[in-house]
């Protein structure tokens, strides 16, 4: 399974290589803005990978993280942000806490715990937004380098908007979101009478009543994302100078890498610029050993 991943991994290396070397025999200019934890990990190998292969990659990353820091074969920019790994480390870690003993044991308790992950996650996010988009010297600076594409993880809403900035092709790895903004930016279609939504805790064998709280569940997700980007939302507006959104943004990218393993999750349909990609996270597995 973890070799079949890596040949996955590399058939999409060489998808993001082509698209960014077209038209040019010496690489591409690739902007990269990952988000933190697990997201960044996962990441990480492919952007070396773009690197090691002859294209100009430039990282940019706040000067505060858990688990970002400087890669191999690309060039790493980092901005300042107004809070400390120590600061950020324990905020996460309380409020990890507190969303992971909550009683989700019944329906109203599952909703307000999904409420309360998108207002967590909203309050997280816009500090990390404003100090990058904010940040002018740096703004000019990713202009000047005139990238071919971004590639960034909606997770963290900077890129999102920074695409939209500097007017740059958007390539999106995406994995796991509370808020559906892959569904509903590129209006993919999502049968609820057989996938359950997230954080329902159903399977795809559900009962009468079930299909309809997985109705209800659908129906509040675009709510949730509402709530989830109500102030970088904001921040989106001001920088690009109209009235937009998160998912307005998001709806204009090239092309979605879905950090999902089709073999463990629920059959749904893709929209034709969504592609499968599971085992992002997978090592390179070690040769097996010689039996004689």
């Amino acid at each position: 399974m973890a070799a079949a991943h890596m040949s996955v991994r590399s058939a999409f290396t060489g998808l993001l290589v082509a698209l960014l070397c077209l038209g040019s025999a010496q690489g591409g200019k690739l902007l990269v803005i990952p988000a933190d934890g697990s997201h960044w990990t996962g990441m990480k190998p492919l952007v070396e990978e773009l690197g090691r292969r002859g294209n100009q990659v430039v990282v940019v990353i706040p000067e505060a993280s858990l688990s970002m820091g400087p890669s191999e074969h690309t060039t790493t920019l980092t901005f300042p942000v107004p809070y400390t790994k120590e600061s950020l480390t324990q905020g996460l870690g309380e409020k990890l806490f507190h969303l992971l003993t909550t009683d989700v044991s019944t329906t109203v308790a599952r909703l307000k715990n999904y409420w309360n992950t998108m207002v967590s996650l909203s309050n997280i996010t816009m500090q990390t937004c404003e100090s990058l988009l904010y940040n002018k010297a740096l703004m000019q600076t990713l202009r000047d380098y005139d990238f071919d594409a971004l590639l960034t993880d909606p997770f963290w809403p900077a890129g999102v908007i920074a695409g939209a900035h500097l007017d740059i092709t958007s390539i999106y790895i995406h994995g796991f979101l509370p808020c559906p903004l892959d569904t509903i930016a590129t209006r993919c279609p999502s049968p609820v009478s057989y996938a359950p939504v997230r954080y329902t805790h159903y399977s795809h064998h559900m009962s009468l009543w079930e299909r309809a709280v997985n109705l209800l569940m659908s129906w509040l997700e675009p709510a949730g994302c509402s709530r989830m980007y109500i102030y970088t939302d904001k921040v989106a507006s001001d920088i690009l100078q109209r009235n937009t959104s998160i998912v307005e943004l998001a709806s204009n990218a090239a092309l979605w890498l879905m950090c999902f393993d089709f073999t463990f999750d629920f059959p749904k349909p893709l929209m034709p610029n969504m592609i499968m990609v599971g085992g992002m996270n997978a090592r390179k597995p070690k040769p097996l050993p010689q039996v004689n």
